[in-house]
């Protein structure tokens, strides 16, 4: 996963695909990413908006077939599409989940051991002076 990059997604785009590309590259839908763009563009930032998507449009490659599916064959599980038209059963993305949820519990404790210890405090002082 770490070897994503950042191309215009024709296939998927309406216009240019500059956010086809973008919420591929995130990981995000691509309705969310049209969403923030077009509340960007209407909440003041239209020419700011208008510039980078012009920009990206000129700058960024036309995506390569079949990078989508490579990225996706990457990832552990898809939280953004259903467990069965992935595959999937919904036990299985619970146990997936459950297993991310357990790793993020423990660096939060080890995280919260560290912050209420002496060592941090101690630590703390000596970044002060």
């Amino acid at each position: 996963m770490n070897n994503k990059e950042l191309y215009r997604d024709t296939a998927n785009g309406k216009i240019s695909g500059v956010c086809a590309g973008l919420a591929n590259y995130l990981g995000a839908e691509v309705w969310l990413i049209r969403i923030l763009v077009i509340s960007a563009a209407l909440l003041g930032g239209s020419f700011l908006v208008l510039l980078a998507y012009v920009a990206m449009t000129l700058m960024l490659e036309k995506q390569p077939e079949n990078y989508v599916e490579a990225i996706k064959n990457q990832q552990e599980h898809k939280l953004k599409s259903k467990p069965w038209q992935q595959g999937q059963s919904p036990v299985a993305l619970l146990d997936t989940l459950e297993k991310d949820f357990d790793k993020l519990e423990n660096k939060l404790r080890s995280m919260e051991a560290y912050v209420t210890s002496d060592t941090f405090k101690v630590n703390r002082e000596f970044n002060k002076l």
